[in-house]
């Protein structure tokens, strides 16, 4: 699958794409056509589970499914993790009734937009988290040093998605026809978006929108 062919992150009003991925949670694939005509989706793109803060943007998602359930919203993480290695991490760190899928090969990120950065630029960015870090690290040291933090070993298929150029992620909230009417892209600049997440109020009250 081809990057957007817009150029750019797909906004609102954008149509989104059909993609079809390997489900972590269950056998089979996940496609976003099946979400369409029968309910609105809120997708997060992440990196794979070797990076702390998308494992943490994942639990945060789970976390919202109850609220943007009640709004008849359902939700799709998808990672940049090998499929039976993401089994084998969500065996140990069960995300109830969260859906998730595997994609190595980065095809949905494509898909919706979202770019690659090189080593170059990823290396210049130094990032500063008071009571995560010690000390302002660039990407590479702070992965390293939260993923020691919190006990997640890097395995070859880990590695094997950390090499070459790293990938932004963004969430999108699609809704019943399957336009994009909210979105939230990850931004590589100290004090904006980069690592975050987005806000739970602003996107549970885009979800209300949405539903009705």
């Amino acid at each position: 699958m081809s990057m957007s062919s817009l150029g750019r992150p797909l906004q609102p009003g954008d149509r989104a794409p059909n993609i079809a991925l390997d489900a972590i949670s269950s056998e089979g694939k996940i496609a976003l056509d099946d979400f369409r005509g029968r309910s609105p989706l809120l997708i997060g793109l992440f990196r794979g589970l070797h990076c702390p803060f998308c494992r943490r943007h994942v639990a945060a998602m789970a976390q919202l499914k109850p609220a943007l359930g009640e709004e008849g919203v359902e939700c799709l993480a998808v990672v940049n993790t090998p499929v039976e290695r993401a089994r084998l991490y969500f065996r140990y760190h069960p995300i109830a009734g969260l859906l998730a899928a595997s994609d190595p090969v980065r095809a949905s990120h494509r898909a919706f937009g979202l770019r690659e950065v090189g080593v170059d630029e990823l290396m210049a960015i130094r990032i500063h988290l008071p009571g995560e870090l010690p000390e302002p690290m660039d990407v590479m040291a702070q992965t390293e040093f939260l993923n020691k933090k919190e006990g997640y070993e890097i395995t070859e298929a880990d590695q094997q998605m950390m090499a070459g150029q790293a990938q932004l992620v963004g969430q999108f909230l699609i809704d019943r026809e399957g336009f994009v009417r909210w979105s939230f892209i990850e931004v590589l600049e100290p004090g904006l978006n980069t690592f975050k997440a987005p806000n739970p109020e602003e996107l549970v009250s885009a979800a209300s929108q949405v539903a009705h």
